[in-house]
């Protein structure tokens, strides 16, 4: 297998590596939030239905538990292919690229599939008003057939990735992006679609996504690229799909369950703190972006160089991409969500009362990212090594189990923001002491027989 200096991530400058790796997928997470937002953005200004921004909004939570799980299976396959990438072995990465293909199609046909029976039923937990919820199903119903198309686009990014190429999937995204963009313009303003506009816009951007990740990957001569009449499902690529990517995408999945629970607490204030609330997501969603590109990083140059044998390199990388996003989220949270939140906040409103209590949550979530770091790189890590299971567990009980359990007991007994707020770093420094202890102990297991050589 012949690498070139780009796929290589077992020799040269981590410090360098890493940087040059998570620039794109920066750019790719960030322009994601930007289109997230311009969705609503042209539903909000060009649509005559009142109702179109919060019907659309209603499904926040229910579109987020389905994407989420397919983009952590996804991250999955990206550290399996790192891993025989970085051991040069062509039949390891070939078989697991052509078993993931089939894999996550199947997984986005049943995302579609399953949607359409669960989505009612969430969508009455959440307690979605009424004038909301009809086209709330009718998003719903049009959204989820682009399921089968992002498990695809993940896939393929998960492979480019896993060998250094962070560039085209930034380019397919902007393509497809760029498309929803124009095509949510043409439908809401010329068709005068509205909802089912702007689910269609995206069906059809992520289809392009998908098409042109695939086109790559079959035009490839690498080892990773994908090859028609090989694909077929390999029983130990399956079965390390299921133990690897399974686990992180019910990971990410979770979330937004725990999140459910959360969403209630914050319910209970004011429309003022509820709005506010809102606005401020707005802000962390930017730095979190940026944040998870050293996280994919990290499970990338760890999985590379966990197959290569590099001991040295497999921690380096885990302490260069843990500083890299401590600083990112120091910068971005502790000084900007702190000190200029404020003004961020204006963007959205210009109503006072929605802006101070919209401060309250950025001060304390300001603060509290930075810490978020040793959770999520200390996963990112313990995936590049080929452990998914315990640390998903160990995410469920800290991150989800324990929220919820503090929001009918700590949070009910003092019913402050403030207090509700702080369940997130609470949350978070729990979990990571569980999961720095296991990657400390799988590390030194794994790597006992490894050579000490930097290179």
């Amino acid at each position: 297998m012949i690498k070139d200096a780009a796929s290589d991530l077992t020799r040269g400058s981590l410090y360098n590596k890493i940087l040059i790796f998570a620039v794109p997928l920066i750019a790719t997470n960030l322009l994601q939030v930007l289109f997230n937002m311009a969705d609503l953005a042209v539903v909000g200004q060009f649509s005559g239905v009142e109702t179109a921004v919060g019907s659309i909004g209603s499904t926040t939570m229910l579109v987020h538990l389905f994407t989420g799980f397919l983009i952590g299976t996804g991250g999955g396959v990206n550290a399996i292919v790192a891993k025989y990438f970085g051991a040069n072995d062509e039949e390891g990465v070939s078989n697991t690229v052509h078993t993931a293909a089939i894999f996550s199609l199947a997984m986005g046909v049943g995302a579609y599939v399953l949607s359409l029976v669960v989505a009612l039923p969430i969508l009455n937990l959440i307690k979605t008003k009424e004038d909301l919820i009809d086209g709330a199903i009718l998003y719903i119903r049009i959204y989820f057939i682009g399921m089968p198309a992002l498990a695809v686009y993940n896939f393929g990014n998960g492979v480019l990735s896993s060998v250094g190429d962070t560039r085209r999937p930034l380019i397919f995204l902007t393509i497809s992006g760029v498309c929803n963009i124009l095509l949510n313009i043409l439908f809401v303003t010329v068709f005068d679609m509205d909802v089912a506009g702007v689910a269609i816009a995206s069906v059809i951007s992520q289809y392009v996504s998908a098409v042109l990740i695939v086109g790559a990957l079959i035009k490839s001569k690498d080892v990773y690229g994908l090859k028609l009449k090989k694909l077929r499902i390999t029983l130990k690529s399956l079965g390390e799909i299921n133990k690897i990517g399974v686990p992180a995408g019910i990971q990410a999945a979770m979330f937004q369950v725990a999140n459910l629970f959360i969403q209630s607490g914050v319910n209970s204030f004011s429309t003022e703190l509820v709005s506010g609330n809102s606005a401020a997501l707005n802000a962390e969603a930017f730095t979190y972006s940026i944040m998870t590109a050293f996280y994919t990083a990290c499970s990338t140059f760890v999985g590379q160089n966990y197959g290569a044998g590099k001991k040295k390199r497999i921690l380096k990388t885990y302490f260069i991409c843990s500083l890299y996003s401590f600083i990112v989220a120091t910068i971005l949270g502790a000084v900007g969500m702190a000190v200029f939140g404020r003004y961020f906040l204006m963007i959205f409103t210009d109503n006072p009362a929605y802006i101070d209590a919209g401060m309250v949550r950025m001060r304390i979530m300001g603060f509290s990212y930075c810490w978020s770091v040793f959770l999520d790189c200390t996963v990112a890590a313990s995936r590049g090594l080929g452990k998914s299971i315990w640390p998903m567990f160990f995410v469920v009980m800290g991150s989800c189990v324990f929220r919820i359990i503090y929001i009918y007991t700590v949070f009910k007994a003092f019913h402050t923001p403030e207090v509700l707020y702080l369940l997130y770093l609470i949350s978070w420094l729990l979990t990571a002491v569980a999961e720095i202890i296991y990657f400390a102990v799988i590390y030194k297991k794994l790597t006992s027989d490894f050579d000490n050589e930097e290179d």
